[in-house]
């Protein structure tokens, strides 16, 4: 896959090496997170606001209600900043200074537009629903007529994004690999747990292979 252009917007200024700006970099991390953070402004105020979000071919989706302030800003036109992060483990190294993180992230900068047509809007659903959760469209009710207007679907095509990665052991200062302190990585990885049936069940339902075998 091409590459993104690296402009003064998407480059990385902070351990530069650590920068990629390949398009299969960049899809893989949005495809595995499960909620991004989405930055703009409104009325000269700033606003970070958590959200789910999913991917078709080189767009990033986001959706929620119509009352929304995001999805309203997005709507009419205007730039935001999206992040999403990936922790892989903590990097514990013999100084304070130098402990971190093993992380992948990625950064996109761009301008929305809204999903209209019931069909366009019902494959954006669909992704949403399938980032989330593989093989759960084909087994829930699917939105109705009535949803389906009470929901706002915005489409920000990833034109201009980086990722930053980091891997590896820690980077102490040559001095301090003498010291008596343990080192190393503490790799930290998303685990399901048991599913947990809605109490309000009106019948036993087997739990579906899909929410079994669940990983990211």
């Amino acid at each position: 896959m091409p590459d993104y252009p690296i402009t003064s917007h998407n480059r990385v200024r902070r351990l530069p090496k650590r920068g990629r700006y390949d398009r299969r970099t960049v899809h893989a991390i949005i495809d595995e997170a499960l909620i991004c953070h989405v930055a703009f402004v409104r009325d000269r105020v700033p606003f970070v606001i958590p959200t789910l979000h999913a991917r078709i071919g080189d767009s990033l989706l986001l959706h929620g209600a119509r009352s929304s302030r995001l999805l309203r800003h997005l709507a009419e036109g205007h730039q935001v900043a999206v992040g999403i992060t990936l922790i892989d483990g903590i990097v514990l190294a013999r100084s304070v200074f130098h402990s971190s993180a093993n992380y992948r992230s990625v950064v996109i900068h761009g301008k929305g537009r809204p999903i209209v047509s019931d069909d366009d809007k019902l494959e954006a659903l669909e992704a949403f629903a399938e980032h989330v959760s593989p093989g759960r469209w084909a087994d829930a009710r699917l939105p109705n007529r009535k949803e389906l207007n009470a929901t706002t679907v915005i489409e920000l095509p990833i034109d201009l994004a980086s990722a930053k990665v980091r891997t590896g052991p820690p980077l102490d200062e040559a001095m301090d690999y003498s010291l008596p302190i343990w080192a190393g990585v503490l790799p930290l990885t998303l685990t399901p747990g048991k599913p947990v049936p809605d109490p309000q069940r009106m019948r036993r339902v087997v739990v579906p292979g899909y929410v079994k075998r669940y990983r990211r």
